[in-house]
């Protein structure tokens, strides 16, 4: 029945100049229907989202919400009919207060004679926190305060407030906590008893099979089929997001965990304030070593020790020359390259070239007697293009307009171009679809049999038991359990330590 689609979209296209992003979607979304939105990296799932979301016009192609026509001019103008979104990267502005980012573009709801009643905007703000299931932070905290996994719940927050029929959740679960999905998944069951939809996106197959009600795939930016829930089969969706049959082991195929006994990098009695406590260990050369726990585990702060971002209270990270590091300036002299969780706001330059990104790192290559030439710098960044299959319009292209996981290869790239003898990647397959996963493992195990060394910081288990030497497990900023490369290890023992 007509009156059960809360927004239809029809012939939906768009262009960035000469780049077709979507072709033809015609789809429709149901009320209380939870739809997995899925599909390789750059197939069209962000810009489909971001044209319902109010971020971008159609280039044609109609839309209809409640029956009446709809199209939104700016993200405030969607939500005020109803539409709320939260994106995978990091959409709070570090500078203002929580009650602030809950409030954005709002804040008339506490003015009074000009002025802003800020002690009404907190207790609002905290009652906000409060239904979604958040007391752990603040509304009259700075935002800055708040790590990653924080400043994506308080846009969920900010996203509930005005209570939305369609509230649309993209790549947002991958940065989260298992307590953090937890809150994300209560509030879609709550959507889906009121009658309310959810599209949600995500390249965990698991996840969208348990969550969904509904499958829409797409691929280079036209719909390629959509599923019902009797039709959920992980092959078949594959198979459907890249075109081709697709192995299901992303992982290596070997067992032997063995690796040189040359000390590469070596972590001794490391503490930082508040955080990591007495951590020690080696890294090998051609060893690929996974370190794993729960997310406030201090795992992330590790990587950023190691590579000279966050100076430790005590401890040293000695590398193979002797060296100790106190600078990432240091790191990279000393060919150490380090992609960050937090990919937009700390491996990229969203808003300088791909040729820019890449040779950020790499001066000395395409420099003599202190002058950059530009034939260099060309010939430079084509050769990462083509290693690492970034797809791109040109070397000129910015890199806020590639999608996730061709920014990925770009944060990945420049360190190879770079020579980097040592890889610390923290998270990295966080938000890339199949196929670049499946080339990212690759390249890690190519880099290994070379005997390049990767620290490699994950939350996913299956990540860490396929791809590592030697899996360490934080908890409490100290490192409580190691596990060497097995072919009978099993996520439940990696849990089991981690709590």
């Amino acid at each position: 029945m007509a009156s059960d689609v809360i927004l239809r979209t029809s012939h939906i296209v768009k262009n960035f100049g000469l780049t077709h992003a979507l072709k033809d979607v015609s789809v429709s979304i149901g009320r209380g229907e939870i739809i997995g939105l899925i599909g390789e990296n750059g197939s069209g799932k962000s810009t489909f989202s971001s044209i319902i979301s109010g971020v971008y016009s159609a280039t044609s192609g109609t839309m209809e919400l409640n029956g009446e026509p709809y199209r939104p001019v700016s993200i405030m103008d969607a939500q005020n009919h109803g539409i709320a979104m939260i994106a995978q990267e990091m959409g709070t502005l570090a500078s203002i207060r929580v009650a602030d980012n809950i409030f954005l573009g709002r804040e008339q709801l506490f003015a009074k004679n000009g002025l802003i009643d800020r002690k009404k905007m907190y207790e609002e703000a905290e009652k906000a926190l409060q239904k979604t299931g958040i007391s752990n932070i603040s509304p009259a905290d700075p935002t800055s305060k708040y790590g990653f996994e924080d400043r994506k719940l308080i846009e969920v927050v900010r996203a509930l407030y005005a209570d939305p029929d369609i509230f649309i959740v993209d790549e947002t679960t991958t940065a989260l906590s298992q307590t953090g999905r937890e809150i994300v998944y209560r509030i879609i069951r709550q959507f889906k008893e009121k009658k309310k939809s959810v599209l949600f996106i995500s390249h965990d197959l698991d996840e969208l099979m348990s969550v969904c009600t509904r499958l829409i795939v797409l691929r280079d930016g036209v719909l390629i089929r959509e599923l019902s829930r009797d039709e959920f089969d992980p092959s078949l969706i594959k198979e459907l997001m890249v075109g081709r049959k697709m192995d299901d082991n992303y992982y290596r195929s070997d067992f032997d965990g063995s690796c040189d006994d040359q000390v590469v990098m070596q972590v001794k009695n490391v503490h930082t304030e508040g955080c990591l406590q007495d951590v020690s260990f080696e890294l090998h050369k051609g060893e690929i070593l996974g370190i794993g726990g729960l997310t406030d585990c201090g795992m992330h702060d590790l990587g950023k020790v190691v590579f000279g971002d966050i100076r430790p209270v005590w401890g040293e990270v000695i590398l193979q020359d002797g060296t100790v590091v106190h600078s990432e300036k240091e790191s990279i002299s000393h060919h150490v390259g380090y992609v960050s969780k937090n990919r937009d706001q700390e491996s990229v330059i969203l808003t300088a070239s791909i040729l820019d990104n890449l040779v950020l790192p790499s001066f000395r290559s395409v420099e003599k007697a202190g002058l950059i030439f530009k034939k260099a710098e060309r010939s430079f960044s084509d050769r990462i293009i083509g290693e690492m299959s970034i797809k791109c319009n040109s070397a000129q292209q910015d890199v806020g307009d590639l999608s996730g996981g061709n920014k990925q290869k770009v944060a990945f790239g420049k360190w190879l171009g770079n020579g980097s003898q040592i890889f610390i990647l923290d998270c990295p397959t966080r938000g890339i679809d199949i196929g670049v996963k499946a080339n990212m493992y690759q390249l890690m195990y190519r880099l290994k049999k070379e005997g390049k060394s990767i620290l490699m910081i994950s939350e996913e288990l299956p990540e860490l038991i396929g791809m590592s030497d030697r899996i360490l497990i934080m908890k409490d900023g100290r490192i409580s359990r190691s596990f060497s490369r097995s072919e009978n290890l099993t996520e439940s023992e990696l849990i089991r330590s981690m709590l």
